[in-house]
């Protein structure tokens, strides 16, 4: 499988799980820290190929998604569950600890966020699917954000992700019925 857009990763430990799962360029950010020489790679390679930001499940990896999408925009983003990003030994989280099959599912999945996308879920929502303020609620939506391929998030980025990525209101609530009927059979 090759990958046309330039995968922008943390490290140079994710650039070689990429490698073994599939044929693609990356650009390390080598941290959170991010230089202007690395965001202006970073844009050119939105210019000439496309970028997927394929950052880990955690708050640096959130940090530096946010970072580079506010200042190169139409970048895509792939989000691997934490289940996923777990080594055997249960020490950190990344994605160098990911099966190439796990990495390949998740650029597969690359969505493009649209800035002008009107809202069509809102808070309530979010509420009246028990995704927010309850018992249960962060595992719900850690089920969610793995069905609809936008990662694990809190109740605040988790609207802001379902817009953004512009989850539609049909695959909102397939996606909570499914959670809702797994839960009823466990």
């Amino acid at each position: 499988m090759k990958i046309k857009e330039m995968i922008v990763v943390e490290g140079k430990d994710d650039t070689t799980a990429i490698k073994r799962a599939l044929d693609a360029d990356t650009i390390e950010t080598n941290g959170s820290a991010i230089g202007d020489a690395v965001i202006e790679k970073i844009r050119l390679a939105q210019e000439k190929r496309g970028v997927i930001i394929f950052t880990d499940p955690d708050y640096p990896g959130e940090r530096i998604r946010k970072i580079v999408s506010e200042q190169v925009s139409g970048c895509k983003h792939a989000f691997l569950p934490k289940s996923e990003a777990r080594p055997k030994n249960g020490k950190g989280i990344g994605v160098e600890h990911a099966s190439p099959e796990a990495i390949r599912e998740a650029l597969k999945g690359a969505q493009t966020v649209d800035e002008d996308f009107s809202e069509v879920i809102s808070p309530e929502d979010l509420m009246m699917c028990g995704l927010v303020g309850g018992e249960g609620a962060k595992e719900r939506r850690e089920k969610l954000g793995i069905k609809l391929r936008i990662g694990y998030a809190n109740g605040k980025q988790l609207y802001n992700r379902l817009n953004m990525f512009q989850i539609s209101r049909e695959a909102f609530i397939k996606a909570v019925n499914e959670i809702n009927q797994e839960e009823d059979h466990a």
